[in-house]
């Protein structure tokens, strides 16, 4: 038996448009899917009476005719054109419940081929508080990490820190003109270092002396200047305990062991730009080593550029991007690069992409992607900013949340993650205080309101667990469990596309579902013990898998609301 029920239906009327058509079509070409009409929909009849020459429904009543799913389903209906209908067996129904109260996954196999993932997501740069900007790469590449995990991949994270470079060299003087020894770095706080940076801007804009002993810095620290070095590594190690106390604040797995900054790459850069040069894939233009790509160019069809090393010697985030594929396929084993990164730069990694694979460091056994992702904005329809137009801090995002969610931790910072991950990430999307702290409609508190709710009958029942079968004696007992019988195709679904989204729909499906069950049948008050406990069966299964479907997202479902 699939895991995935609509597959499972597929594959039987695979083979019966086999046998009765002699034309050989896949368990997903069945085009079996849930539908408002029955239980499940094929609209296969359709696209086969075109290719055939025949009349669809003609096509339909074959299928019908030479399908053996009796212990599925019962009778098939055709309807208009050639739609078959199914609605499955109440019997078949109540083992495949049975199957999920004894099932710790719910259903869900573990993959057959776990692969090793490298996830890329967050990325603050150092010496500088965390924004509103990273909430999305943040919880998006979150949420990819606990699917991919709970599929039985193995997922290593990866938090790409800006903690090198020029800006450093600014810092760092700035710091050291203002007579901050080597040991106060650590002892700053974050919003000092804001200040600082932005002081540090101003000077080396407006003073060529400043901005030639903040580039001198760059050299120092490239060189392991101690001194310099002692006041980085303070910026550092600040900016890691910010950096923990948001994630921990946000709820992500993110930590200190996951952080792999620029300066990780560093020392990898020059062995990466002359093997570059050694499989001849650069050219010098202007001064500069670059890789062009086949396929990219601007708009007057000029080769576009990927500049790997600087006529002045320096490198750009392309060699480290580079370096970073190369350490990890070669390395480390990795066998899919997952890069959690804002729309804007697609074309970078995409010429990243082609030139590792003209290196030899990505081959046909790799998959690297970019899971690029559009922009937070204000009601107002532009980028989310403060009133005086500034960043919102991310930090005093997530505690507004708390605030405004009466103090409850799990339903502000939930709110928050939830109205993000329940937007195709490839979209921009409007930030809604009111939207995304409604009580219904696709919110987390929806979902954290039904879970509460089933905790309640629990308790009002007398009993912690129930172990009894479940009975289909109603339409809306009958709809709540196919709901709950999605769960491995959707999260098969959201896993292969990197779409935390389609788990939100799900789960908001079925907290409605669950919500219709709750209000048409009576649960503790049922007209029989048997049937009392067949609904206490199910309230539980539908908080188990609403529960478990919030925990790959990061949301927390409190017990009581």
């Amino acid at each position: 038996m699939h895991p995935d029920i609509g597959l499972e239906l597929g594959a039987r009327v695979a083979r019966a448009v086999q046998e009765a058509l002699d034309v050989r079509i896949s368990p997903a070409e069945a085009l079996v899917h849930p539908s408002a009409r029955a239980d499940y929909q094929c609209n296969a009849a359709m696209g086969l009476g075109k290719r055939l020459g025949r009349p669809s429904r003609e096509i339909a009543e074959l299928i019908v005719a030479h399908l053996a799913a009796d212990d599925l389903v019962e009778p098939p209906e055709v309807a208009g054109p050639g739609f078959v209908n199914f609605t499955f067996r109440a019997a078949w129904l109540s083992a495949r419940a049975a199957d999920l109260v004894g099932d710790p996954r719910l259903g869900v196999p573990p993959v057959a081929e776990p692969r090793r993932y490298v996830v890329d997501y967050g990325g603050p740069n150092v010496a500088k508080e965390m924004h509103v900007g990273h909430l999305r790469s943040s919880v998006i590449g979150d949420a990819i990490t606990r699917m991919l995990a709970f599929a039985g991949h193995e997922v290593i994270r990866r938090n790409h820190l800006g903690d090198w470079g020029t800006p450093f060299g600014m810092l760092i003087e700035h710091l050291a003109s203002l007579g901050t020894g080597t040991d106060s770095g650590a002892e700053l706080s974050i919003g000092d270092l804001n200040g600082f940076y932005q002081e540090a801007r101003k000077k080396f804009d407006a003073d060529p002396g400043f901005a030639e002993r903040a580039r001198k810095r760059v050299v120092a620290l490239q060189t392991g200047d101690p001194a310099t070095l002692a006041l980085w590594r303070g910026l550092v190690a600040e900016s890691e305990r910010h950096f923990a106390k948001v994630y921990e604040q946000l709820g992500v797995l993110l930590d200190a062991d996951d952080s792999y900054g620029e300066s990780f790459y560093n020392p990898m850069l020059a062995d990466t730009v002359a093997e570059l040069e050694e499989k001849g894939l650069t050219e010098v233009s202007d001064g500069a080593v670059c890789v062009f790509p086949p396929g990219f160019t601007n708009r007057e069809g000029d080769r576009l550029p990927l500049i790997v090393c600087k006529s002045d010697g320096g490198y750009m985030y392309a060699s480290t991007d580079l370096a970073a594929v190369r350490y990890w396929t070669r390395e480390r084993g990795a066998t899919d690069l997952v890069y959690v990164v804002g729309t804007p730069q697609s074309q970078h990694f995409q010429m990243v992409f082609r030139t590792a694979e003209a290196a030899g460091w990505l081959d046909s056994s790799h998959r690297a992607v970019h899971v690029n992702f559009g922009s937070v904005l204000g009601e107002d329809g532009k980028m989310l900013r403060t009133r005086a137009g500034g960043s919102i801090k991310l930090a005093d995002l997530l505690t507004e949340a708390v605030e405004r969610a009466d103090g409850v931790r799990a339903v502000g910072v939930g709110a928050v993650k939830y109205a993000d991950l329940s937007s195709d990430r490839q979209k921009d999307y409007v930030f809604s205080w009111d939207k995304m702290l409604a009580k219904e409609g696709n919110t987390a508190l929806y979902l954290q309101y039904a879970v509460a709710r089933v905790n309640k009958v629990v308790e009002l029942a007398g009993v912690s667990t129930v172990d009894a079968p479940v009975l289909v004696t109603h339409d809306a007992e009958r709809a709540l469990l196919v709901k709950l019988l999605q769960l491995p195709s959707v999260l098969a679904a959201a896993v292969e596309d990197f779409a935390p989204h389609r788990l939100c729909g799900y789960l908001h499906e079925t907290a409605a579902a669950f919500s219709v069950f709750y209000d048409r049948c009576q649960i503790r008050q049922a007209r029989t013990d048997e049937l009392r406990a067949s609904r206490l069966v199910l309230a539980q299964l539908s908080s188990r898998v609403l529960k478990t479907g919030m925990g790959l997202l990061g949301i927390e479902a409190p017990a009581r609301l």
